[in-house]
């Protein structure tokens, strides 16, 4: 049965009775098989399992789905119980940030200003500030950590890096449905027509890979071609960078992500890739 705490002190007490290597998944709830899959990976490199339920303000800009993003934690506590968490901390906003406006907060310096940075400012401070409190809270030995946000992941490898966390952070790759399209909590704001229409996303991608041995021109142009066949998808950016999100190699590994509109869903998604010089 998974344990259900709610106070810094009471995570305090259930980490302190769980000796040898702590595993810990972040999650905001209405949990997918994404998330499933994150906390049987950590399941099995870790002696316990920690996850967290936090839906977290300061990462919402003000324009953005904080009041509607969906809650779901009785569904939720089952899903963990399911996979084997041995607890949970499920806080309140004023557990996690006791003063209405945080004093300190973390920059995620010049990466965090690109892409979703440009679109959502000020949302990595805010995942950033929130990360770094929770694995604190949990002093968890490895984090885990999806590879379909995957500035985030990069975000939060160098935070710990940088500020001598002692934790592994673990890049899990992105799970999808059988058509392509990536697991993500927002999808359920999608109708029918709007999800059929989101799956140009991972054809995108798919096609942009694939063109990898021609060069970043044409995996660009590829990708292109298969979101402008979506007249329902709004592309706020479609970026190929280096794997550290960094400017694109002319060969090597590399990064192609996107993000796009269908209606009031903002959706992400990104594939790693090889290029090839020409």
């Amino acid at each position: 049965m998974t344990e259900v705490v709610h106070t810094r002190a009471d995570v305090a007490k259930v980490r302190a009775g769980m000796p040898g290597r702590v595993g810990v998944v972040m999650t905001m709830g209405a949990l997918h098989a994404g998330h499933a899959t994150l906390l049987g990976v950590a399941r099995e490199q870790c002696d316990h399992v920690l996850a967290t339920i936090f839906v977290n303000p300061l990462q919402f800009g003000p324009s953005e789905d904080f009041s509607r993003y969906p809650r779901t934690v009785e569904a939720d506590l089952a899903v963990l119980s399911e996979q084997g968490a041995d607890a949970v901390f499920v806080p309140s906003v004023e557990e996690i940030y006791p003063t209405a406006e945080p004093a300190v907060t973390v920059r995620p310096g010049p990466r965090g200003t690109i892409l979703e940075g440009v679109h959502r400012p000020g949302h990595f401070d805010g995942v950033l500030t929130v990360v770094l409190k929770l694995l604190n809270l949990t002093g968890a030995s490895a984090a885990y950590f999806g590879e379909k946000d995957y500035q985030q992941l990069t975000l939060i490898r160098a935070m710990v890096a940088e500020l001598y966390v002692p934790t592994t952070i673990v890049a899990v790759p992105t799970v999808r449905e059988a058509d392509g399209l990536a697991l993500s909590s927002r999808n359920r704001y999608l109708s029918d027509v709007e999800r059929e229409e989101a799956l140009a996303l991972s054809r995108a991608l798919r096609a942009g890979a694939a063109a990898g041995p021609r060069g970043g021109d044409e995996v660009l142009a590829a990708a292109r071609r298969e979101l402008q066949r979506a007249a329902a998808v709004a592309v706020d950016y479609l970026e190929l960078t280096d794997p550290e999100l960094g400017p694109p190699p002319s060969h090597g590994p590399a990064r192609l992500l996107v993000a796009a509109r269908l209606g009031t869903t903002r959706l992400i998604d990104n594939v790693g890739l090889v290029l090839v010089e020409r």
